[in-house]
């Protein structure tokens, strides 16, 4: 998905809205990501209510969590777990993203969700990716009128926090 697109579609306010389960948005999400889970023997925790729904764009929502599953395996080690959990809490869901990786510098925390920033040049072109996933995620739930929010500690592994209106 380009990160242009889902710019100008918010822009225009042209997402498409529709009713949808939360659980599914997230199982398909691990599903599309189940080679890199299994090549590195992660163990993907999901936890969340089954009649968990809001009005969103579903495929949005799943390249967020694809997003933001990516990267959690990316820099977690091999055999670790990763958990991803989806609540309501008041008027908003919150589905978070905690893997037990390497952690990110609180000095990298305000610039994560920049366009192209990387917080380790040299490991990001060994791992791959465009420095733009984060970026992407952050408009798709400005788009949704909620929020990204991060908690990261150095070798204890970082958290990754969907805000969404309901």
């Amino acid at each position: 998905m380009q990160l242009s697109r889902i710019e100008r579609d918010l822009e225009v306010q042209q997402i498409g809205l529709e009713v949808c389960r939360i659980e599914d948005v997230l199982k398909t999400a691990v599903s599309l990501c189940s080679e890199s889970i299994r090549e590195k023997g992660i163990d993907v925790n999901l936890s969340c209510d089954t009649d968990l729904s809001g009005r969103f764009d579903a495929t949005l929502l799943e390249q967020a969590a694809v997003n933001l599953l990516d990267n959690a395996i990316k820099y977690s080690p091999e055999k670790s777990a990763l958990y991803v959990e989806a609540i309501r809490v008041d008027h908003e869901i919150r589905i978070c993203f905690r893997d037990q990786g390497m952690g990110i510098a609180k000095k990298h925390l305000p610039r994560l969700f920049e366009r192209f920033y990387r917080v380790d040049k040299a490991r990001s072109r060994k791992l791959g990716g465009t420095g733009l996933g984060l970026a992407i995620v952050k408009h798709i739930a400005q788009a949704h009128g909620g929020s990204i929010t991060v908690e990261s500690e150095l070798e204890k592994g970082s958290t990754f926090t969907l805000h969404l209106p309901v």
